[in-house]
C-alpha cells in the first residue's frame, strides 16, 4: 500500500525524531523545497485575488483566547497556558482567527475597504493525543494556509462563491482530487455560540453558494461559531479528512466588537468568513505524496533537473549548465557519483522529472540530451532550448513534462 510515511523516508522529504517529539515532523531539504514552491504558488494566487498577507505570532495572552471563545469551547485541544508571572499567561494558539480579528481592529474601517481579505500561512498548535499522530497527516504543530475575509452581510454569498472558485483552481494546479463536499451544520447537544436566526441565515447562505454542487449535510460537524463547507479527500488507506474549508462566523466580530463605517455614517458589524484553500501544509503533503506516489509535478518537485556527465571530461560543463539552470530559477544539481546507469536509476528512484545527459559530443555541440521521468528520451537539443523547455513547464505549473504539440 502507498504510504506517505514510507515515501517520505525514501525520498528524504521529512523525518520524525523522538527527540523532537511526536507529532512534530522536521522537513528535510527536499521536502522543504517542494513545500516552498507550493507556498509561493498559494500566496501568489491569493495576492492576485485581493488578499493582503500578514504575519502574526503563534501565541498570545490567555485573555485573547478567552475573548475569542477558544478557551471556553476548545480548551481540551489546546496546550496548557505558560505562566510567566501571576498575571501574565501565554497560550499557543489553536487557530489564527483571533489575531486576524486584531488586524481588522488595528484602525477604523470603512465600507469602501470591504471585503477585506487578510491571509497568512501561519503556525498553530493542537494537543493531539499521541495515539492518533502519524507522519504528516496528524500533527501537533500545524502550518495553516488561512485567511479571514471581513464582509458586509450582503457580500457574504458572492465571497463564498469566489472562494470556491479559488479552491478549485488550487486543487487543479496541485493535483488534488476532492472526494466530496460536506455542509457541516449544528447538531443536537453541541456547544455553539450565537442565536438560532444567525445560524439559520448562515446555513442558507452556504446552501446557496453550493447551488449546482453535489454535497452531503453533516449535522453536528459545524465549528462552535458557525456552519462550514468542508471539501474532503480520501488517503491511500481509505481514510477521509478535510483539506479545504469555508466557515461563516457572526460570533468573533461580536466578541471583538468589530465594526466599520457604512455609507450613511452608521456603524455596522462585519461578517467574518474563515477559509483555507489547501488546508495545512502537513496534511496537504501527506496527501500529495501519496496521490503522486512521490512523483510531484515538475513545478514543485524538490529537484527538477539532474545533470549526468558521462565521464570526468564533462563535469565542468555540467556544473556550468547547472549554474545557468539555477540562475534561471530551476532547482538543478549535478550527480557524478558512480556509473552512469547507477546515477540514472538513482534519479528515477528520487522521481526527478528531467535528467540531462552530457557526453563529449553534447558538450562539443552545446547540446543536452534530456530524459523524462518514466524513461522517454528526447533528441539532443541546444542546452538553452532544453532549459527553456523545462522552465516553460515549470512556469506554467503544468502537470505534464512536455508542452502540448
Amino acid at each position: 500500500m502507498i504510504d506517505h510515511r514510507r515515501l517520505g523516508r525514501e525520498l528524504d522529504l521529512f523525518v520524525s525524531d523522538p527527540l523532537a517529539g511526536a507529532g512534530l515532523p522536521i522537513w528535510l531539504p527536499a521536502g522543504a523545497a517542494a513545500r516552498h514552491a507550493v507556498e509561493e504558488y498559494v500566496r501568489e494566487l491569493e495576492r492576485r485575488c485581493g488578499h493582503q498577507h500578514v504575519y502574526s505570532p503563534p501565541l498570545g495572552k490567555r485573555e485573547l483566547f478567552e475573548l475569542s471563545g477558544h478557551l471556553g469551547y476548545f480548551a481540551d485541544d489546546m496546550f496548557p497556558p505558560m505562566r510567566l508571572s501571576a498575571d501574565d499567561e501565554f497560550v499557543l494558539r489553536p487557530a489564527l482567527c483571533p489575531h486576524h480579528a486584531l488586524v481588522f481592529r488595528a484602525r477604523g474601517r470603512s465600507y469602501r475597504e470591504l471585503p477585506l481579505r487578510v491571509a497568512e500561512l501561519g503556525g498553530m498548535y493542537r494537543s493531539e493525543r499521541s495515539g492518533v499522530l502519524g507522519g504528516l497527516s496528524r500533527v501537533r504543530a500545524i502550518s495553516l494556509n488561512d485567511a479571514h475575509t471581513f464582509c458586509a452581510p450582503e457580500q457574504v454569498g458572492a465571497e463564498v462563491v469566489e472562494i470556491l472558485g479559488l479552491i478549485r483552481a488550487a486543487h487543479a494546479a496541485l493535483g488534488v482530487r476532492p472526494a466530496g463536499f460536506r455542509l457541516s451544520l449544528r447538531g443536537p447537544g453541541g456547544r455553539y455560540v450565537g442565536d438560532d436566526a444567525q445560524w439559520a441565515h448562515a446555513e442558507d447562505l452556504l446552501r446557496g453558494a453550493l447551488a449546482g454542487v453535489e454535497y452531503v449535510e453533516a449535522p453536528g460537524e459545524a465549528a462552535f461559531y458557525g456552519p462550514k463547507i468542508d471539501i474532503q479527500i480520501v488517503d491511500a488507506a481509505g481514510r477521509e479528512s478535510t483539506i479545504s474549508t469555508i466557515q461563516l462566523d457572526f460570533d468573533k466580530p461580536e466578541r471583538f466588537d468589530l465594526s466599520y463605517t457604512d455609507s450613511d455614517g452608521s456603524r455596522r458589524r462585519p461578517v467574518m468568513v474563515h477559509r483555507s484553500l489547501v488546508g495545512s501544509m502537513e496534511r496537504l503533503f501527506a496527501y500529495l505524496i501519496e496521490v503522486h506516489e512521490g512523483a510531484f509535478p515538475a513545478w514543485y518537485a524538490p529537484v527538477q533537473l539532474v545533470l549526468l556527465p558521462v565521464d570526468d571530461g564533462q563535469v565542468d560543463a555540467a556544473r556550468e549548465l547547472a549554474r545557468r539552470a539555477v540562475d534561471a530559477g530551476l532547482r538543478a544539481e549535478v550527480d557524478v557519483a558512480g556509473s552512469l546507469g547507477a546515477r540514472v536509476r538513482d534519479a528515477a528512484r528520487r522521481r526527478v522529472p528531467y535528467l540531462g545527459v552530457l557526453g563529449a559530443r553534447e558538450v562539443a555541440d552545446g547540446h543536452l540530451a534530456l530524459r523524462l521521468r518514466g524513461g522517454d528520451a528526447l533528441a539532443p537539443m541546444p542546452a538553452g532550448a532544453a532549459l527553456a523547455l523545462i522552465g516553460g513547464q515549470v512556469a506554467a505549473r503544468s502537470a505534464d513534462l512536455l508542452p502540448p504539440d
